[in-house]
C-alpha cells in the first residue's frame, strides 16, 4: 500500500514511521561524541516505545478539516510536522517525572531512575540521585530542542509554516505554564476546583487538543472562524480527557494505565477531584472523610492505608459522580461546537469519534 495514502486509516503507525526516521538523523552533528550515544538512545527509546500519539491524531485531523489531502508531498510534510508534537510530550513527560518524582512510566522506570541506576552500577562519584535528575532534564530538553528542529525542516510551504507559528509557540508556552501551576497548587495547598481547571486547561487541554487542532487547521490554511471553532471544541475535550485520566488514575487498573494507582494522591496533586471531594465532605459535613482526602495530599510520604481511605472517601461524598457529569458536560459542549463549525468531511465525523474516545476511555 502507498505509504501516504493510507495516512487516513493508519495514522499513529505513520507517525511512528516519520520519528524513526527523524530520529534516525537527529544529532547527527555531534554523533563522534561517545558519551552522548546513551542519553540519544534513552530519548529515542522513550519517544518510540509507547504513547496514544493523541496530539498528531487531532492536529492530523485539524489539517484535514480544513481541507488538507491525505496524498501527496503536502501530505508528507504535514505529517513530519505533526509528528514533532510528540518530542514535545517527550519533554513534558520526562520532565514531568522529575519533578512528580516518579518512579515508573509505561510500565517500565522513568528516565531519572534508569540513568540514577547506570551511575551506581558503574561505581560513578558523587550523587546518583542527582546525576539521574540531571541526565533527565537534559533529556528532556533535548527532546524539546529536536521537536523544534523537525517540525522547521518538516518541508512545509513557507506560508503554512508561519500560519502555523502562533500555534506552536503558544503550546509550548501554555504547556511549561500549566507545569508550573501545577507545582504552585500542590505547595500552596489551593483546595478550590477553580484552581485545578486553570491547570487542567492549561497544562493538558491547550497543548493536548486544542493547540494541536488549531496547529493542523493553521497548516490547512484555515481561517480564524474554522480555527476559533475547532479550539472551542479542543479545550473542552481536552478538558475531559483530564478529568478522565484524573480518575483513571486512582480506579483504572495499573496494568491497563502503566502507573501505580493513587499516584497523584501521592504526589499532592489538587485534581478536579481532589477539590470536589474536599467541598462536599465539608458541605455534608463529614469532615473524616474531608480529613482523609487531605491527609492523602499533604503527608509527604502518605501509606497505602490513607491513600485507600481517601480513595473511598471521593467516592462516598459524590466526588466521583461530579467529576462523570462533568466530563459529559463537556463532551457535549465540545461535540457543539463541532457540529457549529464548518469542518471538511470525513474529519467532522473523526473527531466526533475521538471526543467520545479520549474521554471515556479504560486506558
Amino acid at each position: 500500500m502507498d505509504p501516504v495514502n493510507d495516512l487516513d486509516t493508519e495514522l499513529p503507525s505513520h507517525v511512528e514511521r516519520a520519528l524513526a526516521d527523524y530520529l534516525e538523523r537527529a544529532g547527527e552533528g555531534i554523533g563522534h561524541v561517545e558519551q552522548f550515544a546513551e542519553p540519544r538512545r534513552a530519548l529515542v527509546s522513550f519517544v518510540l516505545g509507547g504513547g496514544k500519539r493523541m496530539r498528531p491524531t487531532f492536529a492530523w485531523w485539524g489539517w484535514r478539516g480544513a481541507g488538507g489531502a491525505p496524498g501527496g508531498d503536502r501530505a508528507e510534510a504535514a505529517l513530519y510536522a505533526i509528528s514533532a508534537l510528540e518530542l514535545i510530550q517527550a519533554c513534558a513527560l520526562i520532565h514531568d517525572d522529575v519533578m512528580d518524582d516518579s518512579h515508573s512510566r509505561r510500565g517500565a522506570p522513568t528516565v531519572h531512575v534508569s540513568f540514577a541506576a547506570r551511575h551506581t552500577e558503574r561505581g560513578w562519584h558523587g550523587s546518583a540521585d542527582r546525576f539521574g535528575l540531571a541526565s533527565a532534564v537534559l533529556i528532556g530538553d533535548i527532546a524539546l530542542a529536536w521537536a523544534d528542529d523537525m517540525f522547521n525542516s518538516a518541508g512545509l510551504p513557507a506560508t503554512a509554516l508561519s500560519a502555523a507559528q502562533p500555534a506552536w509557540h503558544a503550546m509550548r508556552t501554555e504547556m511549561l505554564a500549566g507545569q508550573y501551576l501545577d507545582m504552585v497548587n500542590q505547595v500552596t495547598a489551593d483546595p478550590s476546583p477553580e484552581a485545578a481547571m486553570r491547570v487542567d486547561e492549561l497544562k493538558t487541554a491547550a497543548y493536548t487538543v486544542q493547540r494541536p487542532l488549531h496547529l493542523g487547521a493553521a497548516l490547512g490554511g484555515a481561517g480564524p472562524e474554522l480555527i476559533e471553532a475547532l479550539q472551542a471544541f479542543g479545550r473542552d475535550v481536552g478538558i475531559a480527557y483530564q478529568l478522565r485520566d484524573d480518575l483513571l488514575g486512582l480506579y483504572g487498573d495499573p496494568a491497563v494505565t502503566g502507573k501505580p494507582a493513587g499516584d497523584d494522591l501521592r504526589e499532592g496533586k489538587r485534581t478536579l477531584l481532589v477539590a470536589l471531594g474536599l467541598e462536599h465532605a465539608t458541605q455534608q459535613g463529614k469532615d473524616p472523610l474531608a480529613s482523609a482526602i487531605s491527609d492523602a495530599v499533604t503527608d509527604p510520604e502518605p501509606t497505602d492505608t490513607q491513600i485507600e481511605r481517601a480513595v473511598s472517601a471521593l467516592d462516598e461524598v459524590g466526588a466521583v459522580d461530579s467529576v462523570e457529569r462533568r466530563i459529559g458536560e463537556l463532551t457535549g459542549s465540545a461535540l457543539a461546537a463541532l457540529e457549529r463549525a464548518d469542518v471538511a468531511e470525513p474529519a467532522a465525523t473523526k473527531l466526533a469519534e475521538l471526543a467520545h474516545t479520549a474521554t471515556s476511555r479504560t486506558f
